[in-house]
């Protein structure tokens, strides 16, 4: 394990590595469930009951598959050869089996003392099927059904993936659903494609999906272009966006705006004042705590979003949960020592974040924006009346909701505005298969719905507000042109007399 951590030494200059670094952020793949966590050295993850460490995942590539082993460690996982088809005796049916909880020999403490031995899952696996008196009698389909059934409970199996949107959304639809407005996949690639998300646009997007359209967008760019975030509250929530680990070039073209500063910036009333109307001397004190306490509050989600089961059950994971919550306080005496210093960080930081959004309100006011993107639990409406301003024509824009009701009357506004075209509201179906050896079929759980989208074009609207005296002319040029022939029709019966 040593020689593996020590191969990709020479290599992080590579741009394109595909190895694991310390500080990355991954996703844990254990079937078909997935779990994003950052690579960090004696932390320890609990993942479907299991708890280890990453530390031996530094060094390997993307893709490789791990094994639980005593301790917490992993240990990547030899190929091996499936039991062929010798071993096994399967029977015609299954119509003589009875479950009646004795056909298997070994009761919960022999599996529990061989696991205290420290006996490997497969080994467990294999002396289940041997214990049983009713393996042999099943079919070759109930045979694999029953291996795969007790793998997954005793054989502590774990792949570490590379972060994509793809990953992201199904695990975020399929763990929580309502931190995205149960917004499926197949969804989000609609919006995506739909909205021509591609390198060098200039974006807006207002969402309220903790982060994972944002980020989505951000891969799809690539780092190029620009991209401004409308904001509602007190800053951006970017925790799906966190799980991508974008570099830090990625951010260089990420702007965030205030919602509620965007009416100001319409009717030309916008100005650098607005964004420090609270006072410094008195916010300062206000500020370093409600600072620590959105840093908290966005820690929380973030742990909320990418924890599955409580670590209380460890006596360590109490340990290292109290070191986490006495960091703050812990910080304090420090930060009390040394005031001045924090006061100068806290307003760099203030005027950093002034900076950003002056520019963000410059692109704004350009009103050439290449699309435009709603994903949001607000009523989509005023939303997109209001930023359809700041989008220039003939360019997309998608609006996504979990209900068509919002939609529907979004569609009615729209129409009677005016200034858009290909105006469609859609709604995705999907299915999943299973795909086995003479068992392919539909799955019989497929999802409900995973919301609707409207999406069309703009256009400029100054030839369609016309003048009523140029309707006029344009009428009696008609009335002129329709008059000529009635002229012509006059000579007709001249000439046949």
């Amino acid at each position: 394990m040593e020689g593996s951590g020590e191969q990709p030494s020479p290599q992080p200059q590579h741009p394109g590595d595909h190895r694991i670094r310390d500080g990355d952020f991954v996703v844990l793949k254990r079937e078909d469930v997935f779990k994003a966590v950052q690579v960090q050295r004696r932390k320890k993850v609990t993942f479907e009951k299991q708890w280890f460490y990453l530390d031996n995942v530094i060094g390997h590539s993307y893709g490789t598959t791990f094994e639980v082993t005593s301790g917490g460690s992993l240990q990547p996982k030899k190929k091996r050869e499936e039991p062929t088809a010798e071993t096994k005796e399967a029977g015609t049916d299954n119509r003589n089996i009875v479950d009646d909880g004795k056909s298997q020999k070994l009761t919960q403490d022999d599996i529990k003392a061989l696991k205290d031995k420290g006996i490997k899952g497969e080994e467990i696996v294999q002396q289940l099927i041997e214990n049983s008196t009713t393996f042999r009698d099943k079919t070759e389909f109930a045979q694999d059904k029953y291996i795969k059934k007790k793998k997954k409970k005793y054989e502590a199996i774990i792949t570490v993936v590379k972060p994509s949107t793809r990953i992201l959304s199904i695990m975020y639809y399929a763990r929580e659903p309502g931190k995205i407005n149960h917004m499926r996949y197949d969804t989000l690639a609609q919006m995506l494609t739909l909205g021509n998300i591609r390198a060098g646009n200039k974006m807006i997007v207002m969402e309220t999906c903790a982060g994972l359209v944002l980020g989505a967008m951000m891969e799809r760019m690539g780092g190029f272009g620009s991209i401004i975030q409308l904001y509602p509250g007190g800053g951006p929530v970017r925790a799906a966006t966190a799980c991508f680990g974008f570099p830090k070039s990625f951010l260089n073209g990420l702007y965030e705006f205030p919602l509620n500063k965007v009416d100001s910036l319409l009717h030309g009333t916008f100005s650098a004042e607005m964004l420090s109307s609270e006072p410094k001397d008195s916010a300062l004190v206000e500020e370093s705590n409600g600072t620590l306490q959105e840093k908290q509050a966005s820690e929380q989600e973030n742990e909320d979003s990418m924890a599955e089961a409580p670590e209380s059950n460890h006596p360590e994971d109490q340990e290292t949960m109290e070191t986490i919550s006495q960091d703050p306080e812990h910080k304090g005496p420090k930060e009390r020592g040394s005031k001045k210093d924090y006061i100068q960080e806290k307003q760099r930081r203030q005027e950093e974040q002034r900076k950003r959004h002056l520019e963000a309100a410059a692109l704004l006011s350009e009103r050439n924006a290449d699309g435009l993107i709603v994903a949001s639990r607000f009523h989509p409406t005023p939303l997109l009346l209001s930023l359809l301003d700041f989008v220039a024509p003939s360019r997309p824009f998608v609006v996504y909701c979990q209900y068509k009701e919002p939609l529907l009357e979004c569609y009615t506004k729209l129409r009677e505005r005016g200034g858009v075209i290909n105006l469609r509201l859609s709604e995705t179906w999907l299915r999943n298969y299973q795909v086995l050896p003479d068992r392919s079929h539909p799955k019989l759980l497929m999802s409900g719905g995973g919301g609707y989208l409207l999406s069309g074009f703009t256009v400029a609207m100054d030839n369609l507000k016309a003048d009523t005296r140029l309707k006029s002319n344009a009428s009696t040029l008609e009335s002129q042109e329709t008059e000529e022939p009635a002229a012509k029709k006059r000579k007709c019966p001249e000439s046949d007399s």
